[in-house]
């Protein structure tokens, strides 16, 4: 059956989100940021871009072609639930829907013309609703019959495109269209291709496939299927993903840390994160990991396997942080990361003792209000410095070195 496929990329998305919270920020340059000291352009606004200011850049840069552009220090738990939202949207017009990033997602229509009229009602729709949700919020949408050419019309008109490409005008688009513009050739492969005189789709396309695969192995044939428009990979919904072999986070801090209170409270911040990952996704696991990395880049990892299966951020971080109670640190700390493997899947354990069942019921409160109030809306004492959120639920149980607090929905 011929397929549609929709490809939605929201149009820089970090700096937009930024913009509409912030009405001080709308019509300027702004560019999103990690931490303060280690820290590169994970999004500019489209004001800042007219400055040729580009993701990837370190700040310095950014700030020596727009001296006044202002620096944003990213929430990613704003954007993951900008994000879920978004999906939600989506999620009215088809249930088919695959998140590929948290500000791009595939979305296969097929089934749901016949209920809309037609594809452009439905990308019109969608647009709308985005606006109506989110104010400045925009989105460029590509439409063809497979994902790899929805991807690539999307890219094709921004910001707030929708391009639509039928069956009939893919090989007059592709034939002098540069071989970088297809989704998953980058700067190297295009560099190879080039060595071999093939710059346009066209070329790739009438090229040898013995030749494609005596210099790239197993990719060659699906290179020229991709220079030709052709690929089959199916829309894949989050509920029919792959099981996950495990579930990690990591992150490069503001500055060197040697201070074990404050490493553990990044590991119970981590600790919340794959915890949230695992329940969303049904998962438990045995086998905790610690990941550290000095200033040198020196990183090692060090695991514990527990007796039994744990999806609970406290437990994790209990297993974790008493890994690291068993490491001499040589150097402060640059990375921290954890992570959680030897999984299993849609296990149901009942607790025994009454103390477990409240911790599973806090549990269960957090998660159920964090789904519909955005991460970290409430979350442990210990972050609430780096969160600032206005309720934190902290249960009558805790690790030593964890603060308690009743669930609080003062101001403030």
């Amino acid at each position: 059956m011929k397929k549609t496929i929709m490809h939605i990329d929201m149009n820089a998305f970090f700096a937009s989100v930024e913009q509409q919270v912030n009405p001080a920020l709308r019509g300027k340059p702004i560019a999103v940021i990690g931490s303060n000291e280690r820290t590169v352009v994970t999004t500019s606004s489209y004001e800042a871009r007219a400055y040729g200011v580009k993701t990837g850049m370190t700040k310095y840069e950014a700030m020596r072609l727009c001296p006044h552009i202002i620096l944003v220090a990213g929430d990613t738990s704003r954007y993951t639930d900008t994000c879920r939202r978004l999906v939600g949207i989506y999620r009215q017009y088809t249930p088919i829907v695959e998140v590929y990033s948290v500000d791009e997602a595939f979305l296969d229509v097929t089934g749901s013309i016949p209920l809309f009229g037609n594809v452009g009602v439905i990308a019109k729709n969608i647009k709308e609703d985005i606006h109506k949700t989110f104010g400045r919020l925009t989105c460029s949408i590509g439409i063809a019959p497979n994902k790899l050419l929805a991807k690539l019309g999307s890219d094709m008109k921004k910001p707030d495109g929708l391009v639509i490409i039928q069956q009939g005008d893919i090989g007059k688009l592709l034939e002098h269209l540069p071989v970088q513009e297809l989704w998953g050739i980058g700067p190297r492969l295009e560099m190879h291709l080039a060595t071999m005189g093939i710059k346009t789709c066209g070329e790739l396309g009438r090229a040898s496939v013995l030749s494609l695969k005596n210099r790239f192995g197993v990719i060659g044939e699906r290179l020229k299927l991709m220079a030709q428009g052709i690929d089959d990979s199916p829309v894949i919904p989050l509920e029919q993903e792959a099981d996950a072999k495990s579930v990690g986070h990591s992150m490069t801090l503001d500055r060197d840390v040697s201070d074990i209170e404050t490493l553990e409270q990044y590991i119970l911040q981590l600790s919340e994160m794959v915890g949230r990952r695992l329940r969303r996704g049904g998962y438990a696991g045995r086998t905790v990991a610690l990941t550290l990395r000095y200033p040198d880049f020196n990183t090692f990892t060090r695991r514990s396997t527990m007796g039994m299966y744990m999806n609970t951020s406290i437990d994790i971080y209990i297993a974790a942080k008493e890994i690291l109670n068993t490491i001499r640190l040589q150097q402060p700390i640059r990375l921290i990361g954890v992570g959680v493997c030897n999984l299993t899947k849609n296990t149901v354990q009942i607790p025994l003792f009454s103390t477990d069942r409240v911790k599973q019921a806090a549990t269960h409160t957090m998660d159920t209000i964090n789904d519909r109030y955005g991460d970290f809306c409430i979350t442990w004492g210990t972050l609430i410095e780096r969160y600032q959120h206005k309720g934190v639920i902290s249960p009558a149980w805790r690790p030593a070195g964890v603060k308690c607090v009743n669930l609080s929905t003062q101001k403030g």
